[in-house]
């Protein structure tokens, strides 16, 4: 089966279970639309929900399709570099360039970066932090949906390495976001005080990172 959107045709790939009573949809980073429904729901009718949710489809797909195009290129710390391929293996940052060895794993080259800087920003904020909390571990790693991850009970802090293709800003108010929940674990009025008081501008740097979501 196969829908346009946007004026493409996109696959839609079918998965019917006996459990399932309702009928999902979402668009995946391949560009494919994935359905899982009831076992007894049949084509004509999984058409006509599709028909029916074809905006939802659109900004879905629409979402995917920038998240591609941002993948695609080189972003550190917030500033958009063109890729040049060298023979090197390693990576120099010009002002307009960056010159990327062919044998270079960029997911790697992030990783060093981000060890060095998410430790001293950590450390920073810890330091400043308005209220008294214990020293989280650090935990570093690539995340498709959620820039961060505080896991109250161990104290353990996991910030996404994306971050460091963002401005330096928005790595802070993850890491005061984090820190925060030490505080409260939930997302109540009480939480966002608690990081309003150590970041008061959050509201215009979340606005920022919607660019990635």
């Amino acid at each position: 089966m196969y829908l346009k959107v946007n004026g493409i045709l996109k696959e839609v790939v079918i998965t019917k279970k006996r459990t399932t009573k309702n009928t999902y949809m979402r668009v995946k980073e391949d560009g494919k639309i994935y359905v899982t429904t009831n076992t007894f729901t049949s084509d004509k009718k999984i058409a006509q929900i599709l028909e029916e949710h074809q905006k939802d489809i659109e900004r879905m797909s629409a979402i995917q399709d920038k998240k591609k195009v941002y993948q695609e290129k080189f972003f550190y710390l917030g500033k958009e570099y063109d890729r040049i391929r060298t023979n090197t293996k390693e990576v120099r940052l010009g002002e307009t360039k960056v010159f990327i060895g062919d044998e270079v794993d960029l997911d790697k080259w992030y990783r060093k970066q981000a060890e060095v800087l998410f430790k001293e920003r950590l450390d920073q904020i810890y330091q400043n932090f308005t209220y008294k909390i214990p020293y989280p571990k650090l935990r570093l790693r690539f995340m498709k949906s959620r820039w961060g991850v505080c896991n109250v009970k161990e104290k353990i802090v996991t910030l996404n390495l994306e971050l460091m293709k963002k401005k330096i800003e928005c790595l802070d108010y993850v890491i005061v976001h984090e820190l925060s929940h030490l505080v409260e674990a939930n997302h109540s009025a009480r939480f966002w005080k608690v990081v309003e008081t150590n970041y008061p501008n959050y509201k215009e740097v979340r606005k920022q990172m919607k660019d990635y979501e």
